[in-house]
């Protein structure tokens, strides 16, 4: 029989390896990549961005952030560290009271940065 640690041990190891062991980050539906600001991430020492959009949008309806905060056309809206830190785009609700405060990097900078030439086309 199974002991209690031994249950937590096998546990944990399987929430490791199956739960975000890999580096690699898998897309979903319209998730977004994000690199506009790529010589600037790249400065420092971060990863691009994949805006997991299914992920918000199953918790608030279009219109909280289309189109007073993002205008639904590919490449109109500015995105910076910036204009976040100031209250802007993304930093509307992620304030530390609506969300979590861009603080953490590591949470929305998970991509490695596609080859240039790639990330343009997808861009057209």
């Amino acid at each position: 029989m199974m002991t209690r640690k031994t249950l937590l041990a096998t546990l944990l190891v399987m929430a490791f390896v199956l739960g975000g062991a890999s580096t690699a980050v898998a897309r979903e539906y319209a998730d977004i990549y994000m690199d506009s600001t790529r010589s600037s991430m790249e400065k420092a020492d971060v990863k691009a961005v994949i805006f997991p959009h299914w992920f918000h949008r199953i918790r608030f309806k279009c219109k909280v952030c289309h189109e007073n905060i993002f205008i639904m056309k590919r490449g109109a809206n500015s995105v910076s560290m910036r204009r976040i830190m100031e209250g802007e785009a993304c930093g509307v609700c992620h304030n530390g009271q609506i969300a979590w405060e861009a603080l953490y990097c590591e949470r929305c900078h998970t991509a490695e940065f596609e080859p240039k030439q790639t990330a343009d086309a997808a861009k057209q």
